[in-house]
This record gives structure tokens, sequence and C-alpha cells, in this order.
């Protein structure tokens, strides 16, 4: 079997739950769905580090933060080191990448091992991006969606006649804040209302002081921009919006000149939402149109059959989930990755799998596809027996996971934790560690833990429940094992 073309399309902030494939309440994505329909769809992927710039860096690396040397978003990735693209690379791959790589715009972080690149500098912006272009940086006309769809189809078109197979990276920018949609989707649900999530009034109750304390509900720390507002008097742009003490007549202008008055806390919180997750799943509709023209493209070209194409996020997002927007967490809309894939040499159609796999296993499991072998220092695992049904067992017994830009942006604590099949273990150390761009004020430790059998929202921590003891020295022991196999000596 000759080896196969790889093309993996990610977008940025997406959470699995904006998937009709994956149940969504919200919103339909017919082309991601047809991947799913076509092979096998995973609902148990978990990123290590639910943050853009270290989970991407996890992706091509293998190798969990501390590994890779991205710990935030204040890291730049040293791009010499090993990555499974530059492995493919070096057995005969053609490679690109096109769109957002967000792992530092300087020499030593640029992309190595790619024939060709097109990348934002950072987030890159929407509407009119520059991006560097093999090395030179250019001002490019139209949507960054469009835009980088365009530059893989047009790439495709030039290497697909060669002996070599290749292997794409076609990264969006969408649907990161600040969630501006092109013009062929800006009215999408403009007459009607999404639903509320069922937490979205979340008082966080029995929860960590990490969940009350954290400043990103959409109640109270959206922005004018955000929302596409006018700023208010004395307030700019970047200005938090917090709701008045006195609500009754309050009154805000959107940059298109409408005004909308309210007369409640709870009126202003639920029209926050409505602004927010419209132009989120805008944003997100018009990347289901571009992986549309993708899968065309392959279908046209005859290219199906011997091309893995993959669809993911680099981690997931609260979607107004207990309130919030954001990321960061290790709860469970935000730590969940949506993935995607197929391929029908070895993938059968339809498939759903409830085996946890994570961010670090997309490296090895490409690899061992393109009959490579997987370096013994990454750290994730090949899944391909899942793909072809030879995998028997439990491929994850648990996930390990650390986030360590401490109170940084939206004052979410440093934390590890580890989630099963059935629990989630939460620890809040309470200390920044020095590490870069966290905000050096120490926490009191705490912790968390989760029945997500019983309370799939984790909305109850039982941590301190009695019945629960045993389970809490279980996991404490497993989290322990695992943070050791890492090698986390943080």
């Amino acid at each position: 079997m000759k080896r196969p073309n790889i093309i993996m399309i990610m977008s940025d902030d997406h959470a699995s739950h904006a998937m009709s494939c994956y149940g969504s309440r919200i919103n339909q994505t017919p082309n991601m769905d047809a991947i799913a329909e076509e092979g096998i769809l995973f609902e148990n992927c978990f990123c290590t580090n639910a943050i853009c710039a270290p989970s991407r860096a996890v992706i091509l690396t293998g190798k969990h933060s501390h590994k890779n040397g991205v710990l935030t978003l204040d890291d730049d990735i040293d791009a010499s080191q090993q990555t499974f693209i530059s492995e493919l690379k070096s057995s005969g791959y053609q490679t690109a990448i096109f769109g957002k790589w967000h792992l530092g715009w300087g020499e030593k972080s640029l992309p190595q091992g790619f024939d060709e690149y097109a990348i934002f500098p950072g987030q890159g912006e929407y509407h009119d991006p520059i991006m560097n272009i093999n090395g030179t940086k250019k001002q490019l006309s139209g949507y960054a969606t469009d835009i980088v769809t365009k530059q893989s189809i047009d790439w495709m078109d030039k290497v697909k006649g060669s002996d070599e197979p290749f292997c794409l990276l076609c990264y969006h920018k969408a649907p990161h804040r600040s969630w501006e949609p092109d013009d062929k989707h800006k009215d999408m649900y403009s007459d009607y209302d999404i639903p509320l999530p069922e937490t979205f009034y979340d008082d966080y109750t029995n929860r960590s002081e990490a969940a009350r304390n954290t400043t990103m509900r959409i109640a109270e720390h959206m922005t004018p921009e955000d929302l596409k507002l006018i700023p208010p008097e004395g307030m700019t742009l970047k200005t938090k919006l917090a709701p008045p003490e006195d609500i009754k007549g309050y009154s805000l202008q959107d940059t298109e000149g409408n005004t909308y008055t309210f007369q409640s806390q709870e009126e202003l919180a639920e029209w926050k939402y409505q602004r927010y997750i419209k132009d989120y799943l805008r944003c997100v509709a018009s990347i289901d149109d571009n992986i549309g023209e993708m899968l065309d493209y392959l279908k046209e070209q005859g290219l199906e059959e011997d091309t893995i194409i993959i669809y993911t996020s680099d981690q997931g997002f609260f979607l107004g989930d207990h309130g919030w927007y954001d990321k960061r967490f290790m709860y469970e809309e935000s730590l969940r990755m949506p993935f995607v894939m197929k391929y029908p040499r070895v993938i059968k159609k339809g498939q759903r799998t409830e085996q946890i796999i994570s961010n670090l296993d997309f490296a090895p499991t490409l690899l061992e596809l393109a009959k490579n072998t997987i370096p013994e220092d990454m750290q994730g695992r090949s899944f391909t027996g899942i793909l072809d049904n030879t995998f028997e067992g439990d491929f994850r017994e648990a996930l390990y996971y650390r986030y360590f830009m401490h109170l940084a942006h939206h004052g979410v604590p440093a934390h590890y934790g580890v989630r099963t099949k059935r629990y989630k273990l939460i620890y809040y150390y309470g200390d920044p560690q020095g590490t870069a761009g966290s905000i050096d004020r120490p926490t009191m430790p705490e912790w968390e833990l989760f029945d997500l059998e019983a309370d799939p929202h984790e909305m109850n921590n039982v941590y301190h429940d009695k019945a629960y003891a045993d389970t809490v020295r279980e996991l404490t022991d497993l989290l322990y094992r695992l943070k050791d196999e890492a090698e986390d000596n943080l």
C-alpha cells in the first residue's frame, strides 16, 4: 500500500459541542460531519494543556509542554527540534503549512521542515491579513479562512502529480476571539436566538476558588470589541463591560448604529451571550464551508482513497458553559478537542470510539500511518490500532494535564490533574514557579474531584466527600505516577 497523503485541518478554539456530529444543540456542521461519517469520530480526545501555542507545540512534537519548551503563550518554539513534520520531510514527504502558526515570529521559531509556508503573525487578522510567505511579509486581500483554504488547494494542485506523498497543515485562525465573521455569514442566526447552555447561570457553589475568581464571565468580562459595540463614555474597546448596579434603562450602541436598552442584569447577560455566540458560530460556518471546498477538491482530483484527512482544534472552548468564554481550565468544555478522521484504505465508515486519546498521540499516529519509525523520545502513542479495529482494551488508562500560566489573562491559576473515563482530579497548586507570562502571586492550593458519570457538567466537587475517599487516594497515586512518567519535574 502506498504511503498516504496527509491533510490536517485545524481551527483555533473550536469546541466539539459546536459540531453537529458531536450532538451540538446550537449549530450544524455538514462538512465536518462528512469526515466523521466517512471515517471515525473520537468522543474523548483531550489536550494536555488547554491554550493555543502549547497545544500546537504538543501536536508537532509529540511531547508534553515541559519537554518541547512551549509551556505558555509567552514561549516561542525552538523550531529546529524534532517534529513529525521533520520526520516526514526526511523520508521524502512534500510538506507545507498555511495559516496560524502562533509559535513565534523570530528567526529560530519560524517553521522548519516545510517546503512552503504562509503564516499569520501571532493571532493574525480576520480581514486583509498580513502573512509571512516563505520569509517575505505581505498583506493579502480577503477573509483569512478563505485565504488559507485557497493557499492549501493551490499548493496541492502544484504537488499532486509527484511520485512522493504530501503532508499539508491547513491551520485556520477562526473562531478565535474577536470572532469576526465574513460577509457571507454575517447575518446567520439573526432571526432567532441560540439556546442558553444548561449551566449558563452557574454560581460556582461547592467548587474551587479558582472557578469563582476567574475573569471570563460573559455577563461581566466581555469588552466592547468582543461585542462589536461603540465603547460607552469613559471606556475603551478593551474595557471589561460589567453591568451597572442600576441597570434599568441602561443602553449600548453597536458599530452599525443600533441602540439596545436593558431592564435587568439577566436580560443584558443573555443579550451579550447572543452577540458572542452568533459571531462565534458564523466563524465556524465559514470553516465548514471551506472544508467542503477541500473535500470537493480531493474528490475531483481522485485523491480521496490515498489521503488521510483530519479535522481538529487546538483545544476546546467555553460557549457560555458555566457562564464563561475562553478555555485554560481542565473542565470538559475546555479540555476536550474535536477529532474526526477519514482514510478509506484503513478506517471503516461511521465509527465512533470512547477511547481516550490526546494531542500527544497525533504525531506518532501519523508517522506510523506514513510507514515512518516513531522516535523513541516522543511521549505520545500511535492509535492506529483503534483506526483499524485491531486494538483491544483501554488505549489510555488516563490523561495527564498541566496548565502553567498562573493567573494570566483570565485569572486561572496553574494546575495539573488526571482524567479517567469516569473521574477527574484537579490540583490547583497555587505557585507561578517563574513560568513565562504568569503572575507572581501565589494562591492557596486546592483540590477538585468530579464524578463524571453522576455529574457530567462538573457542578459538584466531591473531593471532601467521605464516600469518595478511596477514589481520592487511587487517583492521587495515579496522578503522580503519570506526572513521573511524563518526566514532569517542574
